[in-house]
């Protein structure tokens, strides 16, 4: 069934940014500023950089330059699923990191603490919710997957939220939190500047350059920024350090947010506990309550777009967001009728194994973190952290990392890997089609290390 009217009112806008409350533009550098450390991009992976390196010395002299807006892009796109992993997912960590999958776990999780600590800290209002993850079986072969700890059966699954489609669930109630993802950015940037933290809007890096007195970074046509350090958190767009760039491909994923449910309409999918939710399969929707009740739904189709390009034309898909809509009704049936006010894309920064990867270039002065593949709420303060770690030079508990001393399999050049990446979504689609079974090509990713399962 298609419901197109459902979507007709919908802004083609995120709604976490549709709002008055977004913070006035920052002027853009005009001139030459020195500082000691220059952090690029102002979403989480660049904002959590600045903060931690002036928690840590007050005397620092930090600049953050952003291209477009603060946390315009990802930060202010996602669904606000922040979540404890590190290695997106258990599976996906055991499999690349087995012998340090404990540490990295334990990591994790003190990272998400000290997330909610560091808000509390700061005073963010960010709508942070510890509620957990709910996974949910809406074919046969996905309830085994789900067994163990916190396990549901049907009746239970159906009892924290009630849809006809779920046949089990696991619910794991400690490792995720929901945040308002744009309050996130807002709160941690205003945080940046009581601190101390100068910050320039709508400064392109658009060229960079190490010697002797340091890196030097060109922004827009003639203004310069000269530091002792550089972190790069450029997410899926075009990183300053050329041999980085094979290393992750933008892929774009969308959102649909409805409007506020009435109280009769919530009572009837129950959701009491607000859990975030993901359903299990290759292809998945993942939906969460926002604090008025609305329903944001996500997910499914992942789209590659030949050459590594991110345009704003490709923030919109109708035909995606007309299968969201038919998705979302076949999950909610009682919740026919109901509209969608807010329809948007965005580009992921993904790489071949999945989280996040780390390294330094110019003998040490610049230090970058990539890869989160949409996990980067609140993986990126680790990520930060990491950056921060390397460019101080000294080895720690993280530099050691084999997670953090190792890069995933690059992506081939086109038209190799836009062959590659089609020929994956369309055997992923076919696996869960197929009781879950990984046809040759899956097979033979899942040898190179480059296989994926979520």
């Amino acid at each position: 069934m298609q419901h197109y009217m459902a979507l007709a009112a919908a802004a083609p806008v995120p709604y976490w940014l549709d709002r008055a409350e977004r913070p006035k533009a920052l002027p853009a550098l005009g001139n030459r500023i020195d500082c000691d450390l220059a952090v690029v991009g102002g979403g989480f992976s660049g904002l959590w950089t600045a903060l931690l390196a002036k928690e840590a010395d007050p005397d620092l002299a930090v600049v953050l330059v952003e291209g477009g807006r603060l946390g315009w892009a990802a930060s202010g796109r996602n669904g606000g699923f922040c979540e404890a992993s590190l290695t997106h997912g258990e599976a996906n960590g055991r499999a690349r990191f087995p012998d340090e999958y404990d540490t990295l776990d334990r990591l994790g999780r003190e990272n998400l603490d000290d997330i909610e600590k560091t808000l509390l800290r700061h005073g963010i209002d960010c709508g942070f919710e510890r509620v957990g993850s709910l996974s949910v079986a809406t074919e046969p072969h996905q309830v085994t997957e789900l067994e163990g700890d916190g396990f549901l059966d049907q009746k239970a699954v159906r009892a924290e939220l009630n849809s006809p489609t779920f046949l089990a669930g696991q619910w794991e109630k400690q490792g995720t939190a929901l945040v308002d993802p744009a309050r996130l950015a807002w709160g941690l940037a205003k945080a940046c500047q009581k601190l101390g933290v100068t910050i320039f809007e709508h400064s392109v890096v658009r060229g960079m350059s190490a010697g002797r007195a340091g890196v030097s970074l060109r922004i827009n046509d003639n203004a310069v920024v000269r530091a002792k350090n550089v972190a790069l958190g450029t997410n899926a767009f075009r990183s300053p350090l050329r041999r980085v760039r094979p290393y992750t491909v933008p892929v774009y994923d969308y959102v649909l947010m409805t409007e506020p449910l009435s109280a009769e309409r919530l009572t009837s999918i129950g959701w009491r506990n607000r859990q975030g939710v993901s359903d299990s399969g290759n292809q998945f929707h993942y939906y969460r309550l926002t604090a008025d009740n609305r329903i944001l739904w996500g997910g499914y189709d992942a789209i590659y777009h030949f050459g590594r390009k991110v345009r704003p034309k490709y923030d919109q898909r109708p035909a995606t967001f007309e299968r969201l809509a038919d998705h979302f009704f076949e999950t909610f049936p009682q919740l026919e009728g109901i509209g969608f006010t807010h329809r948007w894309g965005g580009a992921i920064d993904t790489c071949s194994r999945f989280c996040a990867f780390f390294g330094t270039a110019h003998s040490g002065r610049v230090a970058y973190a990539l890869g989160f593949t949409g996990l980067g709420v609140g993986a990126t303060r680790f990520g930060a952290r990491v950056m921060l770690d390397l460019l101080a030079g000294q080895p720690t508990e993280l530099t050691e990392l084999r997670m953090v001393r190792t890069k995933p399999i690059p992506f081939p050049p086109e038209p190799v890997a836009y062959a590659g990446i089609e020929l994956t979504r369309r055997s992923m689609a076919k696996a869960d089609r197929d009781s879950g079974r990984r046809d040759l090509w899956l097979r033979g990713l899942d040898a190179l290390g480059m296989g994926f399962d979520s």
